[in-house]
């Protein structure tokens, strides 16, 4: 299989070298997957059109949707950076792992991370009494919407690292328990 690199700034168009210094200007790097959409002429600049719409979950909730659909897709890149992003938007340790494993200590939160884990799983067909305890939560359909947006913003991304393996440049989220017992299996 090819070998994917992380383009450098001028192996990108010009529309993309713009968007590299709009996001070193704000996060002081590049991540290495936003580089690698950069391959596309047009990609990076669509995905964060995408990525940074209006929706009706807060950023923590859609920090909840990240991590456990990382989680489901096994995407160790996305699993790494948002549990970095989920710190910076007031989850601690512990609640990450949990969201990982699909539970959180907030029923309307455990609602979402448990319906989210059930999209990705079941590729849209998600277990119907998790969709009732979405609205049971307060959840509306227009949140049902944005939470499939979510789950396949996210979706995208965990592919492109699970195909193209390029290096994560984030600090490595924490195995969970499994992961740990499996990996000496």
């Amino acid at each position: 299989m090819k070998k994917f690199t992380v383009p450098t700034r001028d192996e990108v168009a010009p529309a993309n070298q713009a968007i590299f210094d709009n996001l070193n200007k704000a996060l002081g790097f590049v991540p290495n997957l936003y580089a690698t959409i950069a391959y596309s002429d047009n990609g990076l600049g669509r995905y964060l059109a995408y990525q940074n719409a209006k929706t009706t979950l807060s950023n923590k909730e859609k920090e909840a949707v990240n991590l456990v659909v990382s989680e489901v897709n096994k995407c160790v890149y996305c699993k790494s950076a948002h549990t970095v992003i989920g710190k910076m938007n007031g989850f601690t340790d512990e609640q990450l792992l949990d969201i990982r494993r699909e539970k959180a200590d907030n029923p309307k939160l455990n609602a979402l991370v448990k319906l989210a884990a059930s999209i990705t799983r079941n590729r849209g067909n998600a277990e119907a009494t998790l969709v009732d305890d979405f609205y049971a939560q307060g959840y509306t359909n227009e949140n049902l919407v944005d939470l499939i947006l979510q789950v396949s913003d996210k979706t995208a991304m965990n592919y492109l690292h699970n195909l193209t393996k390029v290096p994560v440049d984030f600090p490595l989220a924490p195995a969970l328990e499994t992961e740990a017992v499996a990996s000496y299996n």
